[in-house]
């Protein structure tokens, strides 16, 4: 868990920090659609749908799945969600 001393308190409060390398996996849903060659052709159909169309769905579960795998990856423990509450809490007291 990392923390940083609070200045006036001396109590730790949790550091936010929103680098993880998990951020970078936003790439892929962003990057893979831009990759023209990949639906440049009417074949193969899925249900008579030509290519193009069944890809775009694909990308949109692609995102979908990318973007939950991130937030899972980067959330906050409870005890780091707990300890940032007290912080907020301790913050509007003053």
């Amino acid at each position: 868990m990392a923390t940083a001393t609070g200045s006036s308190t001396g109590r730790d409060t949790p550091r936010r920090s929103d680098r993880s390398p998990w951020n970078w996996l936003l790439l892929v849903p962003i990057v893979v659609p831009l990759i023209v060659p990949l639906y440049n052709s009417f074949d193969p159909t899925f249900l008579d749908w030509p290519r193009f169309y069944w890809l775009q769905l694909a990308f949109v579960v692609l995102g979908v799945a990318t973007t939950a795998l991130v937030y899972r990856m980067t959330r906050r423990s409870s005890t780091e969600r707990q300890a940032a509450r007290d912080a907020i809490a301790r913050d509007q007291e003053r």
